[in-house]
């Protein structure tokens, strides 16, 4: 490797978020969510780890995403997050998917690409407004199913808005899909797998619990809000790293990198650090507060993103090239959060996570 720049992913992290968040939820089993490359830790080798802690089903947003887990040798259960295109249902049969399904439409499709029962989830929209069936609507797609032979209701479920903040609404959008669980049972339907619980959910309402829950950030050790549980021990899985190349003195006054945006307060070292906005790093972190970790020592950025370095004030530290630069993780007693990063940036951690892009190759920890 040339570039000394790299994306750390902790597998026993992962495991231990799994096995951790599965014992709060159990009996309901717990879905290992995997979209998103992972949310960018790696598809393959997270559902792997997941999968070996005890997730006995993954989910993925995208046909796209279950065949390359397939391809990857992985059997298990992959539930389908939304309804893809209809031509895409002679793939979705052909590679042992869950779909889930809210149209007719594409129901119909996935009745005449299948040579053999397939089975669904129907999806209903209780105050997501995002996908899914209106309610009023859901019972004649139910209806539609369970009288094709060459389909299957596996399960019904749901997605909360604002499980993370609003109780009141979420336990409407909860009480809206229970009736009508309870209105399919009074005409004679059996469903077989109820949920609608996400990480937010999972911890924060055992009624939202279910059959399952679909759990995404928690099992990359992040909270969906910040301060969440802070007593359970997630254990964040992504560890940003990078290498000083180079160090100069400036006087005070000096204005590094593009626009020339910020003034060193005093005389100082400004370190090089070859990683920058083509990475995922945000071209915005260097105006509002973004620090890195040098000699578990907290540092500003000197100056904005550009797309390929980052130049740091390190003061009258000693630093020198080939040190250590962590930008999202842990170094001695310090950490650099995903969280902080998102506080800076008016954002969530789901997107600080996502955004670290495929040119910093991943190592993996087992």
């Amino acid at each position: 490797m040339v570039r000394p720049s790299w994306v750390e992913i902790d597998l026993d992290a992962i495991a231990h978020n799994v096995r951790l968040l599965a014992g709060i939820a159990a009996p309901a089993l717990l879905c290992a969510v995997v979209k998103a490359d992972g949310y960018g830790h790696g598809d393959v080798p997270v559902a792997e780890a997941a999968l070996e802690a005890g997730a006995p089903m993954l989910a993925v947003a995208l046909v796209e995403e279950a065949v390359r887990l397939r391809e990857a040798g992985i059997e298990a259960p992959i539930l389908l997050l939304s309804e893809p295109p209809a031509p895409s249902a002679g793939e979705v049969v052909a590679w042992d998917l869950i779909p889930t399904v809210y149209t007719a439409g594409f129901a119909r499709a996935l009745s005449e690409a299948a040579d053999q029962p397939v089975g669904v989830h129907l999806k209903i929209d209780t105050g997501m407004h995002r996908v899914g069936a209106a309610v009023a609507d859901a019972k004649d797609l139910v209806a539609a199913i369970v009288a094709d032979p060459r389909l299957e209701l596996g399960g019904v479920w749901t997605h909360f808005a604002v499980a993370e903040e609003d109780a009141v609404f979420t336990r409407q959008q909860l009480e809206t899909f229970n009736g009508f669980i309870e209105m399919l049972g009074s005409v004679g339907v059996d469903v077989p797998v109820r949920h609608a619980a996400n990480t937010a959910a999972t911890l924060l309402y055992p009624e939202a619990r279910l059959d399952l829950v679909r759990v995404g950030i928690g099992i990359y050790g992040q909270r969906p809000a910040p301060g969440m549980v802070p007593e359970l021990d997630l254990r964040p899985a992504m560890k940003v790293v990078s290498h000083v190349s180079m160090v100069r003195r400036h006087p005070a006054g000096t204005r590094p990198s593009y626009g020339r945006r910020k003034a060193l307060p005093e005389e100082a070292h400004v370190a090089t650090v070859p990683v920058g906005y083509a990475d995922g790093l945000p071209r915005a972190l260097g105006a509002h507060g973004g620090e890195v970790l040098i000699g578990g020592r907290r540092h500003p950025l000197a100056g904005t993103v550009t797309m390929d370095q980052i130049v740091v004030d390190v003061g009258d530290d000693l630093v020198e090239v080939g040190d250590e630069v962590v930008l999202l993780g842990s170094q001695g007693a310090e950490t650099v959060s995903a969280d902080q990063w998102a506080e800076h940036l008016d954002t969530i951690s789901y997107e600080v996570v996502c955004q670290i892009g495929p040119r910093l190759p991943r190592r993996y920890l087992p």
